[in-house]
């Protein structure tokens, strides 16, 4: 059955992963192409007419990238369907793990549940507290610092969902009095890190704000993408599956 499941969780995460790859290119190319070109204005404004010889100046921005933007751009399915096979195949085991034991008990309610969890403790709990930023903002000196921060909010996020399932299935008070405790259990530890950690504004003076804000969501959007319709589908493949493994009903003798 883990085996099925993980086979599932894989193609399903491919799958989902070129959908989000589609959204991702017609929403959020776009932004980047146009953050581009704010950073390449922006060190054409800062850099000499001409250097010290009295020749043109010239910079690396000059150079040929070494991958070029419509390279970029057929690598964005690549890199969007690699992670759907990651993250299919993570949730896979995971689920084989609740099924029958958390959440609720039909395959495609359960699929919803742990996708519908992961997205917010995965990806939005961090994206509040540090949003995507597109080219020409951030400062590559504090890349490491900025990483492991973002990863720290994603321990949080999922350490406040395992606090959350507990505190809830130690409360008798009925559906309503567990789902009380379990959003103030998992947001206790989430706005705690929001306000402790430290914050990253590496905005630069003059970037347009439509663009940084416009980016960012369509950032948030390509995830929400991906997590709903990866969720959707692995549901949908579970209670296809769960239907076939009824056995039909004996025929009525005659």
């Amino acid at each position: 059955m883990v085996r099925t499941l993980l086979v599932r969780g894989l193609l399903l995460g491919l799958l989902a992963g070129f959908v989000a790859g589609g959204f991702a290119f017609f929403f959020g190319e776009p932004h980047v192409d146009r953050a581009i070109a704010v950073e390449e204005a922006s060190a054409q404004a800062a850099r000499p007419a001409h250097d010290d010889a009295g020749q043109p100046a010239h910079s690396h921005d000059d150079e040929e990238a070494l991958v070029s933007r419509p390279g970029q751009k057929a690598g964005l399915f690549l890199a969007t369907g690699l992670y759907g096979l990651a993250v299919g195949g993570v949730f896979a085991l995971v689920f084989a793990g609740l099924r029958g034991r958390v959440g609720p008990r039909s395959d495609g309610g359960l699929a919803l549940a742990a996708a519908g969890t992961a997205f917010v403790a995965v990806i939005l709990v961090p994206f509040l507290k540090y949003p995507a930023n597109p080219p020409a903002v951030g400062d590559p000196a504090t890349i490491n610092e900025r990483t492991v921060l973002y990863l720290l909010m994603i321990l949080v996020g999922l350490a406040a969902v395992a606090i959350a399932v507990a505190t809830a299935r130690r409360v008798t008070s009925g559906p309503w009095g567990r789902r009380s405790v379990a959003a103030v259990a998992f947001l206790i530890p989430v706005v705690a890190a929001w306000v402790l950690l430290p914050a990253v504004n590496e905005v630069p003076d003059g970037f347009p704000a439509t663009l940084l804000w416009e980016f960012r969501l369509a950032s948030l959007g390509t995830q929400l993408v991906f997590w709903t319709a990866f969720g959707v589908l692995f549901g949908w493949a579970g209670e296809r599956a769960a239907r076939a493994a009824v056995p039909a009903p004996a025929p009525s003798p005659s």
